[in-house]
């Protein structure tokens, strides 16, 4: 059995093949002017529109003869709740409701964030999880949220950022010392150069942290002369101590319940060890599958159509 992901996000176009073993992924960034700090939502639908038929002639040329599509699944919005709605999705949704109509196989439709959380699970051996009851966190540049994940993947939102985003910060950051939007692999490189820093504490109010307040204490260290990599560091730091502050008031809540990071943001070496470190038994996305959508809305489809899921990089 194979399924088709098709996500058209803010950021990437992508797609991918699941067979349940393994996946076969095809995405492509959208193009960001240098300097600027993302892109308009038409912008976005413009440049899904002129990429996603490309990437899915170069996914499609990787099948073998005799392998067929079973079913297909895409990601609609960004989150499974009736108000959550961004254009850039429809050119995902509207090649893969035809593709599903051509080829007379079923459509199944999932969040972006429903796609992260399974992508996440799989990938971590935990696919057992994906019935539910865990907490999680989707951290990118989109999304800060610290979730309590139910049955079906339904998801009630315990906290998060109440302004910046942590990727919005990191790039933010970032794009400040000088490097191209997104900024994640730059910083992370950054930092593992960085110097030891002690004695950061969580911005946190209840369940909501605060992340202007550090982006301009750090454009202030920047411009008093601190190393690109010590200023690095401290950002990612700053986002690990927050997240932990945070994963410590939901199992607080909700009891220990197994612990879960995805989303681009953990992808982050600096903030993956700081909270492995810090909770041993918490679950992280696979890096191949933290910022890739795609891969999990095949997963998903595939487990709709009864297939066992169990996908490693």
């Amino acid at each position: 059995m194979l399924t088709l992901g098709i996500d058209t996000s803010n950021y990437t176009t992508s797609a991918a093949f699941c067979d349940g073993g393994r996946v076969l992924h095809e995405r492509r960034p959208l193009p960001v002017k240098p300097g600027a700090l993302g892109l308009r939502q038409s912008d976005a639908l413009f440049h899904h529109t002129l990429q996603l038929p490309a990437l899915l002639e170069a996914l499609f040329s990787q099948l073998k003869p005799n392998q067929s599509l079973s079913a297909i699944g895409v990601s609609d919005k960004p989150r499974s709740v009736e108000s959550s709605y961004m254009p850039c999705f429809l050119p995902g949704v509207c090649v893969a409701q035809s593709l599903a109509a051509a080829l007379g196989i079923p459509l199944f439709k999932f969040s972006h964030q429903q796609g992260h959380l399974a992508a996440a699970l799989i990938s971590a051996g935990r696919a057992e999880l994906l019935e539910g009851g865990f907490i999680a966190f989707h951290v990118s540049g989109g999304t800060t949220e610290c979730l309590h994940v139910k049955p079906g993947l339904e998801a009630e939102i315990l906290g998060g950022s109440g302004d910046l985003k942590a990727g919005q910060l990191v790039d933010r950051v970032g794009v400040l010392l000088g490097y191209p939007f997104p900024a994640g692999p730059a910083m992370d490189a950054l930092a593992m150069e960085g110097q030891i820093i002690k004695g950061i504490k969580p911005s946190v109010n209840g369940m909501t942290c605060s992340f202007s307040g550090l982006e301009n204490k750090l454009g202030q260290m920047y411009s008093r002369g601190v190393s690109k990599n010590d200023v690095a560091l401290y950002c990612l730091v700053s986002i690990a101590v927050n997240l932990e502050a945070l994963a410590q008031g939901a199992l607080a809540r909700c009891g220990e319940l197994p612990l879960l990071f995805t989303g681009g943001v953990c992808c982050s070496q600096v903030i993956r060890r700081l909270l492995g470190g810090r909770f041993p038994e918490a679950l992280f996305a696979d890096p191949e599958f933290s910022g890739d959508n795609a891969a999990g809305v095949a997963m998903l489809a595939g487990v709709g159509m009864g297939m066992e899921v169990s996908v490693k990089s």
